[in-house]
């Protein structure tokens, strides 16, 4: 079984178990001593080592557990779910394992309550409680306690500057107002990211993911998307410990080809009756995802003489440069 805590009974000293169920525990402890081997969903299990070099063999047995989580982001103190005084929803090691979603980050859109907008690659908004905006003021993202909003914008951006998926310990999410604690950011709820502690997860750790998007080749060519994470922790005799996380995200975004008119020939500023230079029917033409036409209020109002095709002479107008569209830039 992977990421079993091994502890030496009464100290902090210990490890986790790899992929494959195996560990190897260092301890000057004198012997004989006892190692406590626990999981979620298990029943701590102990073991006395009297001799060292003991190639363990342990089994540990099923345990259903109601409302056993300890959760520190509802009173900033660590205490049951049950006793927590609003309610959260929490996301462990084991759920994001199993989350059918890309990323645990992608797998908070399956928590209940949680609405979540996908604005790009590596920006995704969640919400609770509505009034959802693409950048939400309203909800607050912490990282083990530290607020992770972008200094200059006021809002956290998703993921993009938090933890990767390697050193998450579990998330928790609180699906309403926590701005007693908090302050008013945190008005329509709050997620707090936990990650792994460098003294019980150490050593090397690595992933990559590759995938394709763009396959329907509307706006791009499918484009190849590659994510690639490292993780290094390291303990020092349970005094000083240190991880170093690092992270890499490569990709072609989403098109925005939106070739609407802002300024339509329905109103007057448009000038439906005279023929702009790049063929449109209308001088003052502002794109949706055009940039450098924009028709500024009386910074680019012209008047021209003459009759137009509808007999109207002597008219003010206003004009626009032609621009450039966003998927050619």
């Amino acid at each position: 079984m992977p990421d079993v805590s091994v502890t030496i009974k009464g100290t902090v000293t210990g490890t986790v178990t790899n992929k494959t169920g195996q560990f190897i525990l260092r301890t000057k402890a004198p012997l004989p001593f006892t190692l406590v081997f626990s999981s979620i969903g298990f029943k701590p299990h102990e073991v006395e080592v009297r001799q060292l070099g003991s190639d363990l063999q342990v089994a540990l047995s099923t345990q259903t557990v109601l409302g056993s989580e300890v959760v520190v982001t509802a009173s900033r103190v660590s205490e049951s779910i049950l006793k927590s005084p609003v309610a959260i929803e929490k996301l462990d090691i084991r759920a994001i394992r199993e989350a059918a979603a890309p990323g645990f980050y992608d797998a908070l859109e399956n928590v209940k309550g949680v609405q979540m907008t996908t604005s790009s690659l590596t920006f995704k908004v969640p919400n609770t409680r509505g009034f959802n905006i693409p950048n939400n003021f309203r909800f607050m993202q912490l990282v083990d306690g530290i607020d992770m909003q972008a200094a200059t914008l006021g809002v956290p951006l998703g993921n993009a500057i938090g933890p990767t998926e390697l050193d998450i310990q579990s998330v928790e999410i609180t699906p309403g107002a926590a701005s007693a604690l908090y302050g008013m950011n945190a008005i329509n709820g709050m997620a707090n990211l936990l990650t792994k502690s460098p003294f019980m997860h150490t050593g090397l750790s690595v992933y990559q993911r590759t995938g394709v998007n763009h396959v329907d080749g509307k706006d791009h060519a499918a484009s190849l998307l590659t994510e690639t994470a490292i993780r290094y922790a390291q303990s020092f005799k349970n005094k000083f410990a240190f991880k170093l996380n690092l992270g890499y995200t490569h990709g072609t975004d989403w098109i925005s080809n939106t070739r609407l008119d802002q300024n339509t020939n329905n109103l007057k500023s448009a000038n439906p009756g005279f023929t702009a230079l790049n063929g449109d029917a209308n001088a003052a033409f502002d794109g949706w995802n055009k940039y450098g036409d924009d028709a500024l209020a009386g910074s680019n109002v012209v008047s021209i003489s003459g009759l137009n095709i509808n007999g109207v002479a002597n008219q003010t107008l206003r004009v626009a440069r032609t621009g450039y569209w966003e998927m050619n830039w």
